[in-house]
């Protein structure tokens, strides 16, 4: 458990996510079940990559001009809950814009496994950022993040 416990807010999403980028690609690439690429799955991978980042543009804004943190490895450093915007649909805009993104990629690629990647990248946050992050903030934030908690899905 300790091992689980130590990589707890050590890798930046970002980085989890291209890293699941390239094996989704590479898996790909390689596994015998690919479909061609259509229009309608280029229109498809186009509108999930865009929600994507909307959701990654509408998160970043809201906590820049709440002037609170986006380091998501440093929870400690937020100032202010931002429970506005994007955040009154989701506490983690950012991450489902991220998910949005792997999603919009596997469905370009058309390899089944590569399905999994966005899957594998929700798993992973929500264990290794997400959980973190919110004990970090229900210590800094009490009752205010408890109600915003209540009141916001953790995805969407």
């Amino acid at each position: 458990m300790r091992i689980l416990q130590s990589i707890e807010l050590k890798i930046p999403p970002p980085v989890v996510a291209l890293v699941l980028a390239l094996g989704m690609g590479g898996v790909a690439h390689f596994a015998a079940a690919r479909e061609p690429v259509t229009l309608v799955r280029m229109i498809l991978a186009g509108v999930l990559a865009l929600c994507g980042v909307v959701f990654d543009l509408s998160g970043m804004i809201a906590f820049r001009r709440a002037r609170t943190t986006v380091n998501p490895m440093r929870p400690a450093a937020a100032s202010a809950i931002v429970s506005h915007g994007v955040y009154a649909v989701t506490r983690n805009p950012m991450y489902a814009g991220l998910a949005c993104l792997l999603g919009g990629w596997a469905v370009y690629l058309g390899s089944p496994w590569a399905g999994l990647g966005p899957v594998v990248l929700v798993a992973w946050l929500t264990r290794f950022q997400i959980m973190p992050e919110e004990k970090v903030l229900a210590g800094l934030f009490g009752a205010d993040y408890a109600a915003y908690r209540a009141k916001v899905r953790r995805w969407i």
